[in-house]
C-alpha cells in the first residue's frame, strides 16, 4: 500500500464511519424491532430520544459518503502519476482485479444512502414521524452495503502496488479491452445514442402523465444508456480524438474538469428521479419539485453533452 495524504483521508473516514456506523446499527436494530408512534409508554420515550441522536448519525456518516465518491476518484487519478501506464484514475481503479466493480458498487451506494436521506427528511417534517421504522429497517439492510464499502475500500488501496505495470485508459475503452468493455463497441454506436435521445424522451413523457413508476424506470435506463453513450459516442468529441474514449478523463485539468459538473448533473438528475419517485410510492404524495428537479438537471446534461458532437461539426465540417 502506498499511503499519500488522500489515502490516509479516506482510511481515517472509513474507521471513523466504522465505529459510529456499529454504534448506528445496534441502536437502529432496536429502534426497528420495537419502534412504535401509538404507544405512551417509557420504553417508546427512550427510542425516540435515541432515534433522533441516530437518525443524526447515520444523516452524517451517509451525506458525507456522497462528496466521498467525488473524493476517491480524485485520489485515483492523482495516484495515476505514480503508477507505470496508468494516464488517469481508469488505470489506477483497473490496477486492482475488483477497482472497476468496486466502482460502481460506490456509484449504487450513492443513490442506496441518497434515498434514505430522501426518507429521513420526510420522516422528520411530519410531527407523526410515519417513516421512522421503515427508514431504520433500511439502515439495517444499506448498512450491510455501507460496512461492505468499507471493507472493499481498505482492500482496494492495500492491493495498489506501485510498481506494476498498469493498461493505459485508451486500451481499457477499446473495442480490444479485454474486460465486458469491449462488447460495447461490437453495438453500432448509433443505437446507444437513439437509447439515450429515446429514454430522455420517455422522462419527458412520464413527467407529462405523472406517471411515477414509468420516471423510475425512464430515469434508470437513462443513467445506464447516458454511460454508455458517453463512452461509445460523445467522449471522443470532448477530447477531439477518434479513438480516446475514457470516462474518467474528463475529470482533469485539460479538459477543464468537465467531468465533474457532466456526472453531477447526471447522477443527482437521475437519483431525484428515481429516488423522489420512490418516495412517491412510498409515501403515497406526489413529489413534483423532486420530478421536475430530475428533469431540468437531466436535460442540462443532455444540452452540455449533445453540444460537443455540434460544435465540433460545425467548426470541422465532419464527424468523428
Amino acid at each position: 500500500m502506498s499511503l499519500t495524504p488522500e489515502i490516509i483521508s479516506l482510511l481515517i473516514l472509513d474507521a471513523i464511519f466504522l465505529f459510529f456506523g456499529v454504534i448506528a446499527l445496534v441502536i437502529g436494530f432496536r429502534i426497528a424491532l420495537k419502534w412504535d408512534n401509538q404507544a405512551t409508554t417509557s420504553l417508546q420515550y427512550t427510542l425516540s430520544k435515541q432515534s433522533a441522536l441516530v437518525s443524526t448519525m447515520i444523516k452524517y456518516i451517509f451525506m458525507l459518503k456522497l462528496p466521498l465518491f467525488a473524493f476517491f476518484i480524485y485520489t485515483c487519478d492523482k495516484l495515476s502519476t505514480i503508477i507505470t501506464g496508468a494516464m488517469c484514475a481508469s488505470g489506477v481503479v483497473n490496477s486492482v482485479d475488483f477497482g472497476l466493480y468496486f466502482t460502481l458498487f460506490k456509484l449504487l451506494n450513492l443513490y442506496l444512502f441518497g434515498f434514505w436521506l430522501l426518507l429521513h427528511a420526510a420522516d422528520i417534517h411530519d410531527e407523526k414521524l410515519p417513516y421512522t421504522k421503515l427508514k431504520f429497517i433500511l439502515f439495517v439492510i444499506f448498512s450491510v452495503p455501507l460496512f461492505a464499502e468499507i471493507g472493499l475500500e481498505i482492500a482496494f488501496f492495500a492491493g495498489l502496488n506501485i510498481s506494476k505495470i498498469v493498461s493505459c485508459c485508451g486500451t481499457l475503452f477499446s473495442a480490444s479491452s479485454s474486460s465486458y468493455i469491449s462488447l460495447l463497441f461490437a453495438v453500432d454506436a448509433s443505437l446507444w445514442v437513439w437509447l439515450f435521445y429515446g429514454f430522455f424522451g420517455l422522462m419527458v413523457l412520464a413527467y407529462g402523465l405523472k406517471h411515477t413508476p414509468l420516471m423510475i424506470f425512464a430515469n434508470g435506463m437513462f443513467l445506464i444508456f447516458s454511460i454508455i453513450a458517453l463512452i461509445v459516442f460523445f467522449s471522443p468529441y470532448v477530447y477531439e480524438l477518434p479513438t480516446h474514449r475514457c470516462p474518467f478523463c474528463l475529470l482533469q485539468r485539460d479538459y477543464y474538469y468537465v467531468g465533474y459538473a457532466l456526472y453531477t448533473l447526471l447522477f443527482a438528475g437521475t437519483f431525484y428521479g428515481i429516488g423522489g419517485g420512490i418516495l412517491a410510492l412510498v409515501s403515497h404524495t406526489a413529489q413534483p419539485r423532486f420530478m421536475r428537479a430530475s428533469l431540468i438537471l437531466c436535460a442540462l446534461y443532455l444540452l452540455i453533452i449533445t453540444s460537443y458532437p455540434v460544435i465540433y461539426f460545425i467548426r470541422n465540417g465532419v464527424w468523428l
